[in-house]
């Protein structure tokens, strides 16, 4: 009996003394309120599975390989990026004036200037996406580079792989870069050895494994969606590498539903660069090689429309995003229609939404009816009536899983590409956004929005006064873990 109080004892020593060091360890972060708060809260309340559960997410920890190729091409890359700015020919005087403080923003934090002279088409229903890029594939002379989050087989993915392969035969370098969990089933299957065999070099992005999970954060994750071909023409957006009709099938939320920009002009360059930049960190193959091709050339005016690519991550600036989604929100005058497939604010951005519905401006949330993530649909829904009393319309999509990621302001300019309205997007992954400076483009984009709103149900307050206790009780409890997310 004695030893085992003195192993009681020795057990309480140990727990608590590792409680108080990861509590210190998280308040010494200065992470946003929220996010600290529900930390301790994990730590205190499950101290062992709170304390394994930050080690392994609980911090942005970038693995040592990423950030040490990162920093052998820092010097060419940002030599490359600022010579971006000696082809900006933009005449803001015929452009929305709150737009300019935004481009400002984001050049100054990201790099990437606003770049005129550029052609853009919206692709809104998967089988025109698919087959414009796999036309483009046919028609490549020199190179195919793709970048996506998922890749799953079936219809009219298995079509664009074999438009690949043929590429590749006919000596068009082509490279796939893919995220290592969004992708994972993919980069188990067959087609992975097919397609190396035909000469298309794959890349895989933040590769995870138990041992790698200790020194770097398993849920950092490229969700970024990318295609450049021959460096002229570019594409980006929602869409995944998934053909809707064979992707998730069995989750009770319909086919997934995107868009996609296919761009020429000089922004494709930007998108390019981007790509190179993710290649060399997810291969260290060299970016020398890179800067020698085709793709990291000024091509010619194609069209009118001014765009600024925005990546975002973690790393740099690993809260550029949100606040230039702050400064997208804050800038709207008389209306902001948003589509996102999740939705799971932090206090500024709720706050941001709630002021700009006060101040009169007419703010839609356009979301699916049905989610796949349970949980993220529960602390999406808890913050509800805090927006339906400022005035916000919320709309429950009902043609599928609405995944177009897309932000109108005023009908004048607008952003779009795979940045949801959650947490997770705008604090850890790598996205990849187009801030469309262009009324033209973003009349196109809100004809699509308004689209998907004719096929929504609108979701007001009586009807949110009718859920029982326990319905709320679940919604309130997901908002706690929300910064989790």
């Amino acid at each position: 009996m004695a030893e085992l109080s003195w192993l009681a004892i020795v057990f309480l020593v140990l727990h608590w003394s590792a409680v108080v060091a990861f509590s210190v360890r998280v308040i010494m972060r200065r992470r946003p309120v929220g996010v600290l708060l529900a930390w301790m809260a994990m730590i205190l309340s499950v101290p062992v599975l709170g304390i394994l559960l930050y080690l392994f997410i609980g911090e942005n920890r970038i693995s040592r390989t990423y950030l040490k190729r990162g920093l052998a091409i820092r010097e060419q890359y940002e030599e490359w990026r600022s010579s971006l700015c000696e082809e900006v020919q933009i005449d803001w005087s015929v452009i929305n004036a709150e737009a300019l403080p935004i481009q400002r923003q984001s050049q100054s934090m990201l790099g990437f200037p606003a770049m005129g002279g550029n052609r853009l088409m919206l692709l809104t229903h998967y089988e025109p996406i698919f087959k414009a890029i796999i036309d483009d594939i046919g028609r490549s002379r020199s190179s195919c580079h793709l970048e996506f989050y998922i890749w799953n087989a079936g219809g009219l993915a298995d079509r664009l792989e074999a438009a690949l392969i043929q590429a590749a035969g006919r000596g068009v370098a082509c490279r796939l870069l893919l995220d290592a969990v969004g992708s994972k089933p993919f980069l188990r299957s067959s087609s992975i050895k097919t397609l190396k065999a035909a000469g298309v070099e794959i890349g895989v992005v933040l590769p995870t494994g138990v041992f790698s999970a200790l020194f770097s954060r398993a849920d950092l994750r490229n969700h970024r969606k990318a295609v450049v071909i021959d460096g002229e023409i570019g594409y980006t957006g929602s869409q995944n590498l998934v053909d809707p009709r064979y992707f998730k099938q069995d989750s009770g939320v319909g086919q997934w539903v995107d868009a996609m920009i296919r761009v020429e002009g000089p922004v494709v360059e930007a998108l390019a660069g981007t790509f190179i930049q993710d290649w060399e960190i997810a291969t260290g193959t060299g970016y020398r090689y890179f800067r020698e091709s085709r793709d990291l050339e000024c091509f010619e005016r194609r069209g009118e429309a001014v765009t600024q690519l925005v990546p975002s991550g973690p790393q740099p600036r690993p809260l550029a995003i949100l606040q230039l989604v702050l400064s997208t929100i804050y800038a709207a005058r008389r209306e902001l229609i948003i589509t996102t497939p999740y939705f799971v604010p932090d206090e500024s951005v709720l706050t941001a939404l709630i002021s700009a519905a006060h101040s009169g401006v007419e703010v839609t949330l356009i979301l699916p009816e049905k989610n796949d993530s349970v949980l993220a649909d529960y602390a999406s829904r808890a913050v509800f009536d805090d927006l339906l009393t400022a005035g916000v319309r919320i709309a429950g999509f009902r043609g599928g899983l609405l995944h177009t990621q897309s932000i109108t302001v005023d009908g004048e300019f607008s952003l779009f590409g795979s940045v949801n309205l959650d947490m997770r997007s705008l604090w850890l992954n790598f996205e990849l956004s187009l801030f469309v400076y262009d009324t033209a483009m973003t009349g196109e984009i809100r004809a699509l929005q308004l689209e998907y709103l004719r096929s929504s149900v609108m979701i007001d307050a009586s009807t949110r006064s009718n859920l029982s206790v326990s319905r709320r009780f679940l919604e309130n409890a997901a908002h706690l873990v929300a910064p989790l997310l």
